[in-house]
């Protein structure tokens, strides 16, 4: 028995030795700065394509130690110290700004690496010897052995150097009080500096060891931090010693459950999926106050509601009637991309529910796609069988329990931890739930066709493109009635002070599960209105990692679409989807990701104060509320603190 199991527990120990280095420096840097750094793999997806380029494996063909010597330290090294600027930008501003900046970040890496590399991914020859000898009936490689040992040094190491030396005393105090720190004559930058840069090269090390085992793939490399955050969450993002343990664990159960499901062909994804079950069940069982969020709560300035007078009204309705008029007529201007055009739109049901989470209520959500995608899939299956309208509007509500699944860690979590547990969601729904055949018939996917409204067919690109035109008109009508009626007001009052909230005797639970639940029902109506845009949808046109894009897009828009929703929506919507069809160059395409990612960093960093991003200022604490119609305005908000204390890295 124990002879079946072993071969599984030592290839998991290899791999998972790799998801601990990875979890270990993504933890030092969280825990000394306050960031937490959704680029972490990025890094060492870049030290990895260095190390090919520099190797005999590539084009400079140095000795593998001085190739790995310039793509783990010293890159690593010079990655920390950009990283500790990028970090100290974003220090200040609001908390989902630090996630748009981050993942910015993420998606200029993959981006550039695909532009360099190609998207393919491509082989690495391993610098360890893959030679094997025997250990108690079972072949160990050189290569594990010394992954596993190198992975055991790193912890011992950042143990040593917290409990016995003074940069490590000096790392353990700038997370409680920097002021303090500085007063005894130690600059917090200069700690802050050092762990970034003793992160960034444990990155680096975590994807030089890892691409040789999964080949040169910018993706795969760049979301190499996924799996690192089961394995901090299983440290509660505080303690390298279980840290570095969650890493171990969750790489053997990979492989044990690589064996268990081995003969159940519907059960094939559920291996992959495994870091991000681990995330998703620890962030729920997790007691909230061991879960303590190390980015600063930002008090924006004070800014008064706008006041519109007779001539600005006016003017409004005019630009709105004007822009509405350029849709109508956007169909004769467009010609053979009014396809193109249809897609977008279907995405602006999408753009709008992540807008209502983020800048409304400040729940950051990276899942939206998941709920586009259980839309499509249930409008696939009721196509046939139901009125187009009513297919539509069923699809939404069969979004709505995945949202109110997606609500549960919304009751208990906030800021970072949610963006976490959403994102952990959304993947497990893209490698749990779109193999199954009662989803997207596996492969094969589902259909559904343009239908005929009032005896008239919308079979074509143009006819289409009004019906979808209208369903998402009513939909942003839906976001903007939401708005102005009480329920959008208690969510303004949800992004602004919970605490407050709760105290007028109003439970934030219930809120929170209203605004998640008719975010999923949009984004599954998005879903189904996407299915005829060409007939057939299965689960790769709906990626998991889209949501990350979606947010970083919707930022950027935002900034030029001013403080409402409808208009930010259509501007990412066609940033995302229309700009691509007008460049025929692939290496375009990989570019325009990268570009986002670029812009949203820019975003990000100068969102603090009058910068342009107050669209998703709601994100952090704000000043003041704006409910002067709404009995809750008669009390004073309770004022938050204005830093959170936390807990020692002292290395338990």
């Amino acid at each position: 028995m124990i002879s079946e199991y072993a071969p599984f527990v030592v290839i998991g120990l290899a791999v998972g030795s790799v998801y601990a280095i990875a979890a270990l420096g993504l933890v030092l840097t969280y825990k000394t700065s306050g960031i937490f750094n959704f680029a972490h793999g990025s890094v060492g997806a870049a030290s990895a394509f260095l190390y090919y380029v520099l190797s005999d494996s590539g084009h400079v063909g140095l000795p593998w130690p001085v190739a790995i010597f310039l793509a783990v330290p010293v890159f690593g090294t010079l990655a920390g110290l950009l990283l500790e600027l990028l970090g100290r930008s974003l220090a200040p501003v609001p908390i989902a700004m630090k996630i748009v900046g981050t993942i910015g970040l993420l998606l200029a890496v993959r981006s550039g690496a695909e532009l360099i590399f190609g998207a393919t991914a491509q082989p690495l020859k391993s610098f360890l010897p893959r030679s094997t000898f025997p250990v108690a009936g079972v072949f160990v490689t050189y290569e594990q052995l010394i992954t596993a040992i190198i992975s055991l040094l790193c912890a011992l190491g950042l143990f040593l150097v917290f409990k016995y030396t003074k940069i490590g005393s000096a790392m353990r105090a700038v997370v409680d009080d920097p002021d303090l720190l500085d007063m005894t004559g130690v600059d917090p930058v200069r700690v802050r500096r050092a762990a970034w840069a003793l992160g960034s090269v444990l990155a680096s090390l975590a994807g030089v060891l890892v691409a040789p085992l999964i080949g040169l793939d910018a993706l795969l490399l760049t979301l190499l931090v996924v799996q690192a955050f089961g394995a901090a969450a299983v440290g509660r993002f505080t303690s390298l010693p279980l840290t570095y343990l969650g890493g171990l664990l969750i790489g053997v159960l990979v492989q044990l459950a690589g064996k268990w499901t081995v003969e159940t062909p519907s059960l094939s994804s559920i291996p992959v999926a495994v870091p991000f079950l681990v995330l998703f069940v620890v962030l729920l069982v997790t007691p909230r106050d061991r879960l303590t969020d190390l980015s600063k709560l930002v008090r924006p300035r004070v800014r008064g509601r706008r006041q519109y007078t007779a001539t600005g009204y006016r003017v409004a309705v005019a630009a709105a009637l004007m822009f509405a008029g350029f849709l109508l007529l956007l169909p004769s201007l467009t010609g053979t991309r009014t396809i193109a055009y249809t897609q977008a739109l279907c995405f602006v049901g999408v753009f709008l529910s992540l807008g209502m989470l983020v800048r409304l209520s400040g729940q950051v959500s990276l899942c939206q796609v998941g709920f586009m995608a259980v839309g499509a899939a249930a409008f696939g299956h009721l196509a046939s069988g139901l009125p187009f309208l009513l297919a539509v509007v069923v699809a939404g509500l069969a979004a709505v329990p995945f949202g109110a699944v997606v609500a549960i860690p919304a009751i208990r979590l906030s800021g970072l931890y949610l963006a976490l547990a959403t994102f952990g969601y959304g993947i497990l729904l893209e490698q749990v739930l779109y193999p199954q055949s009662w989803l997207f018939n596996g492969s094969v996917g589902v259909h559904g066709a343009r239908p005929d409204l009032l005896g008239f067919s919308t079979a074509s690109d143009r006819s289409y493109y009004y019906v979808v035109l209208a369903v998402v008109a009513l939909m942003g009508l839906v976001v903007l009635a939401v708005e102005r009626s009480r329920l959008g007001r208690l969510l303004r009052a949800l992004g602004d002070s919970p605490t407050a909230l709760s105290t007028s005797g109003t439970s934030t639970n219930i809120t929170r599960v209203l605004v998640f639940c008719l975010a999923s029902f949009l984004a599954g109506v998005s879903g189904a209105l996407s299915v005829p845009v060409f007939g057939t949808a299965n689960g790769g046109d709906y990626p998991a990692f889209t949501s990350l894009v979606m947010l970083a897009v919707l930022a950027v828009a935002a900034t030029v679409g001013g403080a409402g929703s409808f208009v930010p929506a259509l501007l990412a919507s066609a940033a995302y989807i229309v700009t691509p069809v007008y460049f025929e160059s692939e290496k375009v395409s990989q570019a325009l990701p990268g570009i986002f990612g670029l812009a949203a960093v820019l975003v990000a960093v100068t969102s603090q104060g009058a910068g342009p991003a107050r669209w998703l200022e709601r994100a952090g604490q704000r000043s003041e509320w704006r409910l002067r119609s709404d009995p809750l305005t008669s009390r004073s908000p309770v004022p938050e603190p204005s830093s959170t204390p936390s807990p020692s890295l002292a290395p338990h």
